[in-house]
């Protein structure tokens, strides 16, 4: 949503448009504006909104009533607002190549930053069968007879053949390349999020105003939840990752004219924007539907026909559903190669075997788009195995919850230490406060996400999820496995992993032949300290007899810079510098 700078060939741009007449002070300032161009307060505050709101979820919360209003205030400040300003901080003090694995990294080394990378994938794995599942009802929703619609969307092969079907089709998608999806990613938001959550929040609340008796408790006192039931607020910790996605955007910070000032105000601007849509599309439920009918998978779409019923428009159910229905493809399609290019971009940093590496002409990494694949087809089958879609359901979310709570907790808590490790670091924007600001609030967004992750293990009674045994057993074993497995990854890998063509910068500590969380005194960014450390070693290449074998060892280490065109870095004696002897 930035504007675009002027081309090098535009008078703007100092280019051969004036002939040999230099530009006034005046218009080199105005070509300076142009070229430094800024996203706005407003814009940046859009983005965030779409990067966040999405309607599938509003069903689950609904059952609170009022109360949801409290859980959706309390889940912003501590872990919308948290998350916004820390990410902020991360993205524009370490703004190479890597995201979460590169602060996580600076911190705490690469085996938890492969850790936090490889959570951030696998949740986005196992959210695909959720999402999905709200597309396939969509989907049935869009005939004309609702009892033959809620038949189908309750039917498990109808729900898998949907999910699997539409996933492939999007995984085909991606490895054609960002161009083939991007005008449908931007216009699917709006299409299937922004202007279905307008229709229903209008709706729902006309219906309320007009004299209809709401299908929940009104009243002050209704707006604090029933904390004697522990129950209650099981469900509710789900409402964490309806916040989840805002650090996607953080890396825009550097685009806006005064970061200091003008992020929090954008940040408060999509975060109270994102609150209204969530409180307001919660209650417009609530109000139609009765909470003994609530139905995860199908509550939103029964909610749009109850009302079009009532508002005399009852054509409009089958547009809305079509509509929603685009909103969920789109956003399929493009998380889908998202977090699969971080991996593949860690991998070729030397954390994956040379077979994950594998890329086509469109540069997509088609072994690990494939693997994603094949693992959501697995998810998928679980709709058949378990009682019900609406178990499966609320199992791979809760699942998904977890394994995304895990990464957060990591990135705050490197957040926090990095003020410790790395505290003259260049940061263009910081969390306000100071240390004492940065502990407050990355404190309250890891502690905000830890309880939401122990919440996340307790069956809700409000579903009915077979065994609770069973339940609580795929939770724990899910996400043990899934934790494991990347750091039994990590322990096995080898040199020679690493691609030579790979530009992953290393990490600071790296550069500077110490350890993770070793005080750094450095007050450059990253790619300062790497052309000081390669300008050092050309100037004493010519004395060491080992550069050589140290410079062709270094090649081989996951997170040496190497670019094939420049002298290498060369580690120093001690431990080795992407070894796990480093931690």
């Amino acid at each position: 949503m930035s504007d675009s700078t002027a081309s090098s060939g535009s008078p703007a741009a100092g280019g051969s448009g004036t002939g040999s007449q230099s530009p006034t002070p005046d218009q080199a300032s105005r070509a300076k504006s142009k070229q430094t161009a800024k996203i706005t307060i407003g814009a940046l505050a859009v983005m965030n909104i779409v990067a966040v709101v999405s309607l599938r979820g509003l069903p689950s919360e609904a059952e609170y009533g009022l109360s949801s209003i409290f859980y959706y205030v309390f889940a912003a400040i501590v872990f919308l607002v948290p998350v916004s300003l820390v990410a902020a901080e991360l993205a524009t003090g370490w703004p190479e190549t890597g995201g979460v694995f590169r602060w996580v990294g600076e911190a705490f080394g690469p085996r938890w930053a492969f850790l936090a990378m490889f959570m951030l994938f696998i949740e986005v794995t196992i959210w695909f069968p959720t999402v999905l599942t709200f597309g396939a009802v969509s989907l049935a929703y869009t005939g004309d007879n609702q009892n033959l619609d809620a038949q189908l969307a309750g039917n498990k092969f109808f729900v898998l053949a949907v999910v699997l079907v539409v996933y492939w089709l999007a995984t085909f998608i991606a490895f054609r390349g960002a161009a083939a999806f991007s005008r449908v990613s931007q216009w699917g938001g709006i299409i299937g999020t922004i202007i279905p959550a307008i229709i229903l929040i209008i709706l729902g609340f006309s219906y309320y105003f007009a004299g209809n008796t709401p299908q929940i408790q009104m009243g002050w006192g209704e707006l604090i939840p029933d904390f004697s039931n522990f129950s209650n607020v099981v469900l509710a910790a789900s409402i964490f990752l309806f916040y989840a996605g805002m650090e996607m955007n953080a890396i825009h910070v550097k685009e806006v004219k005064n970061p200091t000032r003008d992020y929090p105000i954008a940040v408060l601007i999509a975060a109270a924007g994102t609150v209204i849509i969530f409180v307001l599309g919660t209650l417009a439920i609530a109000f139609v539907v009765p909470q003994a009918d609530i139905n995860l998978t199908q509550s939103l779409l029964t909610s749009y026909n109850d009302m079009f019923d009532w508002a005399g428009i009852g054509w409009a159910g089958p547009v809305v559903a079509a509509m929603l229905l685009i909103g969920v493809l789109a956003g399929v399609v493009t998380w889908v190669a998202g977090p699969s290019t971080g991996l593949l971009t860690v991998a070729r940093a030397g954390y994956l075997p040379r077979f994950w590496q594998h890329t086509n002409k469109n540069g997509m990494g088609t072994h690990i788009l494939f693997f994603q694949a094949f693992a959501v087809t697995g998810l998928g089958i679980t709709y058949v195995v378990l009682p019900s879609v609406q178990a499966a359901y609320q199992i791979l979310s809760q699942l998904t919850v977890i394994l995304y709570l895990i990464m957060y907790m990591l990135m705050f808590a490197g957040a926090i230490y990095l003020r410790f490790s790395q505290p003259n670091r260049p940061r263009p924007y910081r969390v306000p406060g100071g240390d004492i600001g940065m502990w407050l609030i990355g404190g309250l967004g890891f502690l905000g996400s830890l309880v939401a992750f122990v919440f996340s293990f307790i069956p809700p009674d409000q579903i009915s999820v077979g065994s609770p045994a069973v339940y609580v057993g795929i939770l724990v074993g899910g996400a043990a496995i899934f934790v494991i497995l990347p750091l039994v990854i990590y322990a096995l890998r080898k040199p020679h992993w690493r691609d030579p063509e790979s530009r992953f910068e290393p990490f600071t500590w790296q550069i500077e032949h110490t350890h993770p969380g070793t005080v750094s005194k450095s007050s450059v960014p990253t790619p300062v300290l790497v052309e000081e450390a390669l300008a050092d070693t050309s100037a004493g290449s010519g004395s060491d007899a080992t550069t050589g074998a140290a410079a062709g060892h270094a090649a081989t280490q996951p997170g040496t810079a190497d670019n094939g065109n420049r002298p290498t870095l060369r580690p120093r004696s001690g431990p080795n510098t992407g070894g796990s002897a480093a931690l």
